[in-house]
């Protein structure tokens, strides 16, 4: 075979993996997704776009991305600790193992802060409300830490703890097709429901 045979035979290979490429990009790349995002659409409305809240036309947050509430504020129901800040772009755990001496040193000092701002002693913080989740990003609490804070959202408001309670079982979710994961109450659902009274 000829330099001249083996060039066009390169050519050739190359500008059919060219098309090959164009073609896979242009299916995988632009076409697969937006037909997955079509019938996400269609399938399940909002799921597909985050579950987004919207409260009088803009947009205060997802119904399953943690958000941070201030914690200066008596108010407001608090949610899980974040590893991150509660970063969207950087959705993670500390990575921390049980028995790592930073975690533990956090976990003491994170239930102490609750203790404190609860008004309990500190064996009767739940798990949730001193740990991260797996995403940092956890949009719902134990209904034992809603319940926990609930004699201090509802002095903040000035309601009746047993309105709050109510607003805390409304927003509360049992097991997903009742057997899968824990009860949970959703923060952001709860929060918005006590802003609108």
């Amino acid at each position: 075979m000829s330099v001249q045979n083996i060039t066009t035979a390169g050519a050739r290979q190359s500008f059919v993996a060219l098309k090959v490429l164009v073609i896979m990009t242009a299916l995988l790349g632009v076409a697969y997704p937006a037909v997955v995002w079509a019938v996400g659409q269609v399938v399940v409305p909002g799921r597909a776009d985050g579950q987004l809240v919207e409260r009088d036309g803009r947009v205060v947050g997802s119904a399953i991305i943690g958000q941070s509430f201030p914690v200066e504020d008596d108010g407001w129901f608090h949610g899980r600790p974040s590893a991150n800040d509660y970063d969207g772009l950087a959705s993670a755990p500390t990575n921390l193992g049980p028995s790592n001496p930073d975690l533990l040193a956090a976990v003491r000092e994170r239930r102490a802060a609750v203790a404190g701002v609860e008004g309990v002693a500190p064996s009767q913080v739940p798990a949730d409300a001193v740990t991260a989740s797996g995403s940092g990003l956890d949009a719902s609490i134990s209904p034992a830490y809603a319940a926990l804070q609930v004699p201090r959202v509802a002095e903040a408001r000035g309601l009746s703890e047993s309105a709050v309670r109510e607003l805390v079982e409304r927003a509360t979710s049992g097991r997903s097709l009742g057997f899968l994961g824990q009860p949970r109450v959703n923060v952001l659902e709860l929060n918005l429901a006590l802003e609108n009274g």
